[in-house]
């Protein structure tokens, strides 16, 4: 059994990819996502009965953090 998913979301630029491959008790998939630090997350993945699950999680990209306010601003947070 085969399957396969996308989703797009244009309001919020969401975009997540799904696949799965399945043969009796042997699974082999995996997934992808932008994440919401601007960068892009593939996991593939595999089970069966004899060794488990397993997952290789890989990201590409550098993430991008917005700046915070109050940086250096005391115990109070420098509001």
């Amino acid at each position: 059994m085969n399957t396969s998913t996308e989703w797009r979301d244009p309001k919020t630029g969401d975009h997540k990819e799904q696949w799965e491959h399945r043969h009796h008790d042997h699974v082999k998939g995996g997934y992808s996502l932008h994440d919401a630090d601007g960068t892009h997350r593939i996991v593939e993945y595999t089970s069966d009965p004899k060794t488990g699950f397993h997952a290789i999680v890989k990201t590409e990209g550098h993430a991008k953090h917005p700046l915070h306010y109050g940086i250096g601003g005391g115990a109070g947070g420098g509001f």
